[in-house]
C-alpha cells in the first residue's frame, strides 16, 4: 500500500507567491527523485475553531494563511530513500535558507494509507 507525507503551515498572505515559487521547485524536485505526487493546497475555508482547527494547530494569526501539503509515495521505502536525495539536492538549499514561513511551526508526518479508493 501506498504511503504519505502530509504538511500543514502558516504562510505570510503577503508571501504566498514566494511559497508557491518554492513548492514549485520542491514539488519538481520531490517527483524528480520519485514521488509518486506533490500537492500545495492553499486554505479556502478553513475556520479558526474554539478549541481545535488547523489554524489553531499552527498558531496561524490573520495576517497568514493555512496551507494543507501531501506527497504520494509507493511505500515507506520509497519515501526514505526520495527524502534522502532530496534533502542532498542543491535546487531546495537556497529555499530552505530563506523559507516564507516559521519552519517551528510546521505540523508534519508519514502515513501508511490503510484505504484507498
Amino acid at each position: 500500500m501506498s504511503y504519505v507525507d502530509g504538511f500543514i503551515v502558516a504562510v505570510p498572505k503577503d508571501k504566498i507567491e514566494v511559497y508557491k515559487d518554492l513548492a514549485r521547485t520542491a514539488g519538481e524536485v520531490w517527483r524528480e527523485h520519485g514521488a509518486l505526487s506533490y500537492v500545495e493546497a492553499i486554505g479556502d475555508d478553513v475556520p479558526y475553531g474554539e478549541r481545535t482547527s488547523f489554524p489553531r494547530a499552527v498558531q496561524a494569526t490573520e495576517d497568514e494563511v493555512v496551507v494543507f501539503s501531501w506527497i504520494t509515495y509507493e511505500s515507506r521505502q520509497s519515501r526514505d530513500a526520495v527524502l534522502a536525495k532530496v534533502m542532498a539536492d542543491p535546487r531546495l538549499k537556497e529555499h530552505m535558507e530563506n523559507m516564507p514561513f516559521d519552519g517551528e511551526r510546521m505540523i508534519y508526518g508519514g502515513f501508511d494509507i490503510a484505504i484507498e479508493l
